[in-house]
Parts: structure tokens; sequence; C-alpha cells
């Protein structure tokens, strides 16, 4: 019993470096920044989708958009594929849709269509 419990004892750092392996391959980071626009100044619609985008998206569809176990993928223009008509991913937004929570009681029209905007055009 002793040669057992010496032994995950001495495995503990090689556990805890797998681990850490593990977890710094999943996800991106951070979401992508919101670029300059023709006027010198990032366009502010997106500024706030990339907000909101941080604070309610990324942690069921990655910072990045490439999907996690909770979310699909939503970057590289599989937004816009899945729902051709932003309408219809607005109302998926707002009522939400199988596993994607309804967002329409906690962010507005306006914030449901900058984060949308944010997806299909900074993502």
């Amino acid at each position: 019993m002793m040669a057992v419990r010496e032994a995950v004892i001495a495995l503990r750092p090689l556990i805890l470096a797998l681990c850490l392996a593990v977890a710094a391959g999943c996800g991106s980071g951070t979401s992508p920044e919101v670029g300059v626009g023709s006027e010198g100044t990032p366009d502010p619609v997106l500024v706030a989708g990339r907000s909101v985008y941080v604070d309610r998206c990324a942690s069921c569809h990655d910072a990045d958009g490439s999907g996690t176990g909770s979310g699909p993928r939503l970057n590289q223009g599989r937004l816009s594929q899945a729902y051709p008509d932003p309408d219809d991913a607005a109302e998926v937004v707002a009522n939400g849709r199988d596993r994607m929570p309804a967002f329409g009681g906690l962010l507005s029209a306006g914030e449901i269509d900058a984060v949308l905007r944010y997806i299909s055009e900074v993502l």
C-alpha cells in the first residue's frame, strides 16, 4: 500500500503538468479586438458587440468563436451559414434554442444586433 501511495506522490508533478497543458490548449485566450476603421477609430457598434460577446458568449462559444463542448462554432462565417437571415439569428439569441439560453431579458435589441455584427464581421 505504501508503494502505491509513493507512486501517486511521485506522479503528482507529471499529472499537474498534463492538466496545465490541456487547459492551455482549451480556448484561444481573448476575443479578437475590433480593428480601426477608415475614420481612424474602431466602429463603436462592433466594440459594444465585442463587449457583449466576451461577457455573454465566449464561455460557451470560445473566445475566438471556434466553439466548445457547450456551444457550436460561430467564427469563419459559420453564423451566417447557419442563419442567412440576421433576424433568425437575433431570434435565437433573444429567445434561446436547444442548449442556447435566452438573452432577450438580459440584452437590448441593440446589444443583440451589435454582438451578431461582431461575430459576423470580426470572428
